[in-house]
């Protein structure tokens, strides 16, 4: 594939996985507001992952269990990436919204772009640094729209532990990815240990595996377990081709997505300054998707 190819395919990847990521937030919210736990809707977006994930894996001849280093990095990705993200998403989404808890997703690339480059990993050009930059401030904006909500900045606070956490799964996923490894028996392992993470801290805090809540909003549980299960195969992918700093920017297309959802479906309100600068955050993804489609010329080399 040409490196326009690739790069084009890079664009397609984002847009589709950071749409389908947008959903967890009106979702968990929802699942939230029938009483589930967050660490059990958590566990529904790793179950639906893994079961639709299951079968084509079955039938490619792929399911094979974990040595070594894939052992390793499914484990660490597993943790890191899926269950403390994920819970503390869940979470965070009845005491800050659902739209607030998927913009703090749009922090995520400033955040990964400087671990990047501190790994000497390679990082985007000037325009898709622009990018990064530009959906920062608008990330900003929105944090100050939310600041007359009581209690609103210690949970703020807190939920910057969302884009730490994302970047160094980010990073780590590219430096000791596992050479051969298929996208989606990786994407499958690193749920498969996210599922056990839920159900033994779940018992370890309750004693129990409260899953009666989840019947109170099925179409919500069908329509999230189905939504981990198509993107998070891309979402390998993307991680694959595009190195972690793309990657990390599905949470600006998520973010648009969470906050329309949230206003459009679930009635959350927001100020000026939350619109405005949901608007700055799609300027800063429409700089990255240009930054992407845009194929350096070696000097000298004619237009």
């Amino acid at each position: 594939m040409t490196e326009a190819g690739s790069n084009r395919q890079g664009v397609l990847l984002l847009l589709y996985t950071g749409g389908l990521f947008g959903l967890n937030f009106p979702l968990g919210k929802l699942a939230a507001g029938a009483g589930v736990s967050p660490l059990v809707w958590a566990m529904v977006v790793s179950a639906g992952a893994a079961g639709l994930l299951l079968p084509g894996l079955i039938l490619q001849g792929r399911l094979r269990l974990p040595r070594g280093q894939m052992l390793r990095y499914t484990v660490i990705s597993g943790l890191m990436s899926f269950a403390l993200v994920n819970a503390l998403v869940f979470f965070l989404i009845p005491r800050v919204g659902a739209g607030y808890a998927g913009l703090m997703f749009a922090l995520s690339p400033v955040v990964t772009l400087a671990l990047t480059a501190l790994a000497g990993l390679k990082v985007p050009g000037r325009l898709g640094v622009y990018g990064i930059g530009v959906g920062m401030i608008g990330a900003a904006l929105v944090a100050l729209g939310r600041g007359s909500v009581e209690g609103a900045a210690f949970w703020a606070f807190l939920a910057f532990g969302i884009p730490v956490a994302l970047a160094l799964g980010n990073i780590y996923r590219t430096l000791d990815w596992p050479e051969a490894a298929h996208p989606a028996a990786l994407a499958f392992w690193s749920h498969f240990w996210a599922i056990l993470a839920y159900v033994l801290l779940q018992l370890s805090l309750t004693g129990d595996l409260p899953l009666a809540p989840l019947r109170e909003v099925p179409l919500a549980t069908m329509v999230q377990a189905v939504a981990a299960g198509l993107m998070f195969p891309a979402y390998f992918r993307l991680q694959k081709l595009g190195g972690p700093v793309l990657l990390s920017q599905i949470g600006y297309v998520a973010a648009a997505v969470g906050l329309g959802a949230g206003t459009l479906f679930l009635g959350e309100a927001y100020g000026p300054a939350t619109w405005g600068g949901a608007a700055i955050i799609a300027v800063g993804i429409a700089l990255t998707v240009r930054a992407q489609l845009v194929v350096e010329r070696p000097a000298g080399c004619a237009a």
